[in-house]
């Protein structure tokens, strides 16, 4: 993995928020999809780990965002947790995972992943963590690499298109956009392999 991806491990991410802005508006939901490789050089899921966050203090709520994704942040059964207790026990398991593969540090990917990228830096700095495992700016946008295989950027239509089964009932919902994001990223670095990409020979 280390040697793959020049000593980063992709790690796939979803967040849900309250709108837009990373500065201002609560972040909601994260999910996170660790990766394996095995000796063909193959990707694939390792782990999924989901986490509820309650909105920051003073954080905004636009509620055309609520009802985009349907959460209620009211609702007792979200189990929700701090901000600072989602991210360092999301930190912890990514590190962990860092460690594993012997890798240097973590890179998010994720679709559209300046959008994902920026509310997890901008919850990391209103916690005052120091030890972010994700590269600051350098990110693999799911978007982008499906745009190039399928022609489409849209996550529902680049997965059908790439015969990954996709549920428009269960989508934005952070587990589920990530496992679908997971999926469709070990595809693309899959097929990319087996037509000659890498290992270079």
């Amino acid at each position: 993995m280390a040697e793959r991806f020049r000593g980063f491990l992709p790690v796939v991410i979803d967040v849900e928020t309250a709108g837009f802005n990373a500065k201002t508006d609560a972040l909601l939901e994260v999910s996170a999809a660790t990766l394996t490789m095995d000796d063909e050089g193959i990707l694939d899921i390792d782990q999924l780990y989901e986490y509820h966050v309650q909105p920051f203090e003073g954080a905004n709520l636009e509620q055309a965002a609520l009802d985009f994704t349907g959460i209620d942040v009211n609702d007792p059964n979200r189990q929700a947790e701090t901000e600072d207790n989602t991210l360092n026990e999301l930190f912890r398991v990514i590190r962990k995972a860092v460690k594993r593969h012997d890798c240097n540090r973590a890179v998010m990917v994720a679709h559209n992943a300046h959008f994902d990228l920026g509310f997890i830096n901008a919850a990391a700095q209103r916690c005052d963590i120091k030890r972010n495992p994700f590269h600051p700016f350098t990110c693999m946008d799911t978007a982008t690499l499906s745009g190039v295989a399928f022609g489409h950027t849209v996550l529902a239509q680049a997965c059908q298109l790439a015969g990954i089964g996709f549920s428009n009932k269960e989508a934005h919902a952070a587990a589920y956009d990530t496992r679908k994001t997971a999926e469709l990223f070990c595809l693309i670095v899959n097929r990319w392999q087996e037509l000659g990409g890498w290992p270079l020979r």
